[in-house]
């Protein structure tokens, strides 16, 4: 038995030890070991992040959401490759969506940033959303922090879509990025107020060739939007760019406005509480999210549970009443 622990504690070692050498198999092996349901593993998981946090927190956190039909793969394919041309190592989170059959990403963004994919600096990886809020896998913030640990000092965590619920991504980044098209006007009516002012920089991409002159009409309007909206932070008022990825145009702007941000965000470690925050309100959803599964898989209340539901349907019992005597059963002792 002391043997076995042995084995297991030195191949532990050796996993730990190659991801901080920014092996990119052992990585992959780590990320799916903490997107397992399995509790086994998920035990594994949590060990292994304990002792790579030390590696953490070094990296530029991005979150990228945006409209459909916006061009967020090619954007983030000519972005990470700016980066990696500038000498960062790039991470790029994908959240796809999932498919109901299988469970598994139905996009698949290694197929939609082939260039990207087979940069030796770069490091891909999709995950199926699992129908979570806001787009986000659940287990989307290890990963970042597991590719923090790998080197990795630049992380984009690109969502499914666009909407209120976006909120989840941006509560684990350092600076969220809205991603619109050059259109203004009934647009600009289109888009939730909620989503806008969680933006720290609009980005109106596609601005070429003949959109130019949209783009830039597009820009004034949001700008004049975003004049409304009372800022996040007292140091920084979120900016409108231009950029096409098409063309590689903007991007340059782009990341040294991304300098100025952090710059900015950094006087009174403005940054550093709210990564402190962030940490906080990750530990609150894991503890809802684990009581949640524990609660359903409570023996006696999954026996009890389709009665319940039955009884709240047919207005028999009110919501609450009806929570309040599953969770009576769930903590009978």
């Amino acid at each position: 038995m002391r043997k076995e622990k042995q084995e297991t504690g030195t191949a532990f070692d050796i996993m730990k030890e190659r991801i901080i050498s920014g092996n990119r198999r052992a990585l992959a092996r780590a990320i799916t070991l903490v997107e397992s349901v399995r509790d086994d593993h998920q035990q594994q998981a949590q060990a292994l992040l304990s002792d790579l946090l030390p590696e953490t927190g070094k990296s530029v956190r991005i979150g990228i959401s945006g409209t459909p039909g916006v061009g967020k793969s090619t954007f983030i394919e000519a972005f990470g490759k700016f980066l990696t041309a500038q000498g960062h190592k790039v991470a790029v989170l994908t959240i796809d969506p999932s498919s109901k059959r299988t469970g598994g990403s139905i996009l698949g963004d290694k197929t939609r940033m082939e260039e990207l994919s087979r940069d030796p600096n770069a490091f891909i990886r999709p995950s199926p959303s699992g129908g979570s809020l806001g787009g986000v896998a659940r287990r989307t913030r290890e990963v970042m922090l597991l590719c923090e640990a790998a080197g990795y000092d630049v992380i984009l965590i690109e969502t499914v879509g666009v909407g209120q619920s976006e909120t989840t991504v941006a509560d684990m980044v350092d600076i969220f990025m809205l991603l619109l098209a050059p259109a203004g006007g009934d647009e600009l009516q289109g888009i939730k107020r909620g989503v806008m002012e969680l933006a720290d920089i609009i980005v109106i991409n596609k601005a070429d060739g003949d959109l130019i002159p949209v783009a830039r009409r597009a820009a004034s309007e949001y700008r004049g939007a975003v004049s409304l909206m009372r800022p996040k932070s007292k140091h920084w008022k979120p900016k409108v760019l231009m950029t096409s990825a098409l063309e590689k145009a903007g991007i340059d702007t782009l990341w040294e406005t991304i300098g100025e941000y952090r710059e900015a965000r950094s006087a009174d470690e403005e940054l550093t509480r709210q990564r402190e925050e962030q940490a906080a309100a990750w530990m609150w959803a894991e503890l809802g999210d684990t009581l949640m599964n524990r609660l359903k898989s409570h023996e006696q209340v999954s026996v009890a549970l389709p009665r319940m539901e039955a009884d709240v349907k047919a207005g028999l019992i009110s919501p609450t009443a009806a929570a309040q005597q599953l969770l009576a059963i769930f903590l009978e002792k």
